[in-house]
């Protein structure tokens, strides 16, 4: 009976891998991580492949891993996290957890024509990185372009609905729904019968996500919806210009008794925009956040939001791609971490 040779493809399938990787070890073209190249060669020799007279074979000689590179992990960005953002804390976790490893973390704000033509800054060298986390980045299309690099990759959050599927990386998420469940249940509880949303629910996954939950959380708390009380402009809209909030506010039926509203960054402007409009929070409207910020606490009055762990996340994202990196073929996984409501002065009910 003839031996069934052994192919390319043979080797992918067993390591988790594409085929585009292993020819890239077998024809020494392009950026390999030192890991993966092994966990290949070991799996070659393991299944036979080589063996002469078989087509599709390489050399005798398997080809020697150079000398170790890969040596910093690479973050990629459309918009860098500053205040009022949770991922500010996550960056400080993220690094301090790989520097303990080794690693150095350089960090790449994408142009926009990098993201459009699907292409590295030019500053990013593939030899030099062992892996790559993306935050704040809900390009579907450039996900994939970063994916199909071959190197051990973590996402946190990523497109709306569901623009996460089937990508061959790890993804670290924040749970969205039941928090913001529990907010309108609390709202509720506090009088509040006309409650409204403020933020693109088509921005980002945890964005359509956080939106999810205020509907579930309306129906389950047998309120009504209405989208006139909502502001759901594209994140590219000025939501942070009082005026243009207000002018959002005026063409609504009613004032509604609380806003969700997506994240603190959102939530402290709506706070600016009614007390501008002469508004009082928490007595005419009620306004809750989510990120669990630190400004949300200095604010006045203090905004009622739902933490999100991010230092935690930042530790378990770093050791998820610290993981990657140690054994390629891992399968991937989808980590939801548990956020927290937070009550403060910003919804103790109305008058």
């Amino acid at each position: 009976m003839p031996i069934k040779r052994v192919t390319m493809q043979d080797i992918a399938d067993a390591c988790g891998l594409s085929r585009n990787t292993v020819s890239k070890v077998f024809n020494n073209r392009g950026a390999v991580p030192p890991p993966t190249r092994s966990l290949i060669l070991q799996k070659a020799k393991e299944l036979g492949y080589g063996i002469p007279g078989q087509p599709d074979s390489p050399p005798q000689s398997f080809p020697v891993p150079g000398p170790a590179e890969g040596n910093s992990i690479a973050l990629l960005t459309c918009n860098m996290p500053v205040d009022y953002h949770f991922g500010t804390y996550f960056v400080t976790a993220f690094t301090d957890q790989i520097c303990r490893a080794g690693y150095t973390l350089k960090m790449f704000e994408l142009s926009g024509d990098e993201l459009r033509q699907k292409r590295l800054p030019p500053h990013f060298s593939l030899n030099q990185t062992a892996g790559i986390v993306g935050i704040e980045l809900f390009d579907r299309k450039y996900m994939d372009f970063v994916c199909a690099l071959g190197l051990p990759t973590i996402f946190v959050d990523g497109p709306a609905y569901s623009g996460l599927d089937l990508l061959p990386c790890d993804i670290i998420l924040m749970e969205n729904w039941a928090s913001n469940i529990a907010v309108i249940s609390h709202l509720a509880s506090l009088g509040a019968k006309y409650i409204g949303f403020c933020g693109d629910k088509e921005h980002c996954c945890s964005f359509s996500e956080r939106w999810m939950g205020y509907k579930l959380g309306l129906q389950l708390s047998g309120l009504p919806l209405d989208e006139k009380l909502c502001i759901t402009e594209p994140d590219s809209s000025p939501y942070n210009n009082p005026d243009w909030l207000i002018s959002r506010f005026d063409r609504m039926p009613r004032l509604p008794d609380a806003m969700v509203c997506a994240n603190d960054y959102l939530a402290v402007h709506v706070m600016n925009a009614l007390k501008k409009k002469g508004l009082s929070v928490p007595d005419d409207v009620m306004i809750t956040g989510f990120d669990g910020t630190s400004q949300s606490a200095l604010v006045e009055p203090p905004l009622t939001t739902v933490q999100i762990p991010s230092i935690d996340i930042g530790r378990m994202a770093a050791e998820t791609l610290l993981s990657r990196i140690r054994n390629p073929a891992l399968p991937y996984s989808w980590t939801h971490v548990r956020t927290t409501p937070v009550w403060r002065r910003s919804t103790q009910g109305k008058k």
